[in-house]
């Protein structure tokens, strides 16, 4: 058995990150799944999503502080809408995370939190997830 389910995110700022981690474990406790696997899918270009710490918020201020030293917003890029930095950001971060589901819940470690990753905002975005049951 599987299910897929999609929702919408919207982004408030040009560069945040979203904890979707309560969300996320609602739909797998919804999905009556008791064991299997949990991908999340972000089908955007400027966007992305990870796994990191989720207890103290300057955890996220430094994550973005830190990738806008690596990918500056303005550094001579060709494309010409202007957001390169968002889509080599995306592209670093990654578009997918899969995540055990074990005894209905998330395999999350202590102080793990999944967050959607905006790079061009704000927008409206789409968030796909996909629970697939252990056969």
């Amino acid at each position: 058995m599987s299910r897929s389910i999609t929702f919408h995110i919207r982004t408030e700022h040009p560069m945040q990150m979203i904890h979707l981690t309560d969300k996320i474990q609602q739909l797998v406790r919804e999905s009556n799944i008791k064991s299997g696997l949990c991908i999340i899918f972000i089908p955007h270009t400027t966007a992305a999503v990870t796994i990191n710490e989720n207890a103290d918020p300057d955890v996220v201020d430094d994550f973005l502080m830190e990738m806008n030293k690596i990918v500056p917003l303005r550094d001579g890029y060709r494309h010409s809408e202007g957001n390169s930095a968002a889509h080599i950001k995306a592209s670093m971060m990654g578009f997918s995370e899969t995540i055990i589901i074990e005894d209905g819940k998330l395999l999350l470690g202590t102080w793990q939190g999944i967050y959607f990753m905006e790079f061009d905002g704000p927008r409206n975005r789409k968030v796909q997830i996909k629970i697939l049951e252990e056969s």
